[in-house]
């Protein structure tokens, strides 16, 4: 006798759950990204051929314009709220003086030690700046003796 065969039966997947978790997850890395703050000042670096890597976390930026003006910029918006005050919180940094350079420098190096600190300069601002910066960074009362210069890297078109 025979065998009756069964009809084949479709299987249909909802894909709604599926679609459901891809949107959430959208949404959850959309609101928890958070941007980096826009600089005050737009600077042009000079160029090198130093390939060093500025480390990423725990950074200072001491940053010169072309005019000689000197902001104070933090990675951290709790340190940065600690010094500056509530409303440099999600502000990249902060146009400060020589004379509380020092004073700044020192809290925010007892604040956190692993600070690392950059200088960040135009290239076609004044030296005499620069140095002032360096001579405070070397002072017995902030005693920073390593600290990197950023430059661009220059490619030899050879």
């Amino acid at each position: 006798m025979p065998k009756i065969k069964k009809r084949r039966v479709g299987v249909k997947l909802d894909m709604t759950p599926m679609v459901d978790v891809a949107f959430l997850l959208l949404t959850f890395f959309m609101l928890t990204t958070s941007f980096k703050p826009q600089e005050a000042v737009q600077i042009v670096l000079p160029d090198s051929h130093s390939a060093f890597k500025l480390p990423e976390i725990d950074v200072m930026t001491i940053t010169v314009s072309k005019d000689g003006r000197v902001f104070l910029g933090l990675d951290s918006p709790i340190l940065r709220e600690k010094l500056f005050g509530e409303e440099y919180k999600f502000k990249a940094d902060r146009e400060v003086n020589l004379t509380e350079l020092a004073q700044l420098l020192r809290e925010a190096r007892i604040n956190n030690p692993k600070l690392r600190t950059v200088i960040k300069a135009d290239k076609d601002g004044e030296y005499g700046v620069i140095e002032d910066i360096m001579n405070i960074l070397q002072s017995k009362d902030v005693n920073i003796t390593r600290f990197n210069l950023v430059t661009d890297l220059s490619r030899d078109n050879k």
